[in-house]
């Protein structure tokens, strides 16, 4: 849910009004990837590694843009330690951005229920994190990916890990990416 309201903070500072960056936060409602902006979407994957940049994909689905064009990776590299924020403190900062939108205030509340965020538990989300790195991967063809199209007919599901910096795809700007999308 960090790395999520992370990519959810870049898209807003990139330009993207807050209540259409929450419409767009999709992931919480079970969609395929976590946000569908624009005519594509972004899959955000988090990751506390230090070595490399694991990230684990859940389903032939999850990079298969046979559907919405074109399709992100938001790959949040994050170092887990005494400082940086927890996970209340991160959601708290989202709803000030909110604060004085009803709208937003209530898509917010809506997505983070969703996602599983309980503020009774507030003070139980213990763990400190702080931003280390966000890549923005526009997938490709030659992105490692594997989706329906491209697997042995019989295999309907799989799920798989990439290490991001064995890529040889180029980090985009967050803005760059949401002007591929048409978000912004």
């Amino acid at each position: 849910l960090v790395g999520e309201l992370t990519v959810l903070r870049k898209i807003v500072d990139a330009g993207v009004p807050l209540i259409f960056a929450l419409e767009a936060w999709a992931g919480p409602q079970d969609a395929v990837q976590d946000f569908e902006i624009g005519t594509g979407s972004i899959e955000v994957k988090t990751t506390i590694s230090a070595a490399g940049f694991p990230v684990k994909i859940g389903s032939l689905k999850q990079l298969d843009d046979s559907v919405r064009q074109p399709i992100f990776l938001a790959g949040v590299r994050l170092r887990q330690g005494e400082t940086g924020q927890n996970l209340a403190e991160v959601v708290a900062d989202i709803r000030d951005i909110a604060a004085g939108e009803a709208e937003a205030t209530r898509l917010l509340n809506e997505r983070l229920i969703a996602s599983g965020y309980i503020e009774t538990h507030a003070d139980r989300y213990i763990r400190r994190f702080t931003l280390i790195e966000t890549r923005f991967l526009e997938v490709k063809d030659s992105f490692p990916r594997l989706t329906l199209g491209n697997v042995p007919l019989g295999v309907i599901e799989a799920a798989y890990q990439i290490d991001l910096d064995k890529t040889e795809d180029p980090n985009i700007l967050t803005a760059d990416a949401l002007k591929k999308l048409g978000a912004i």
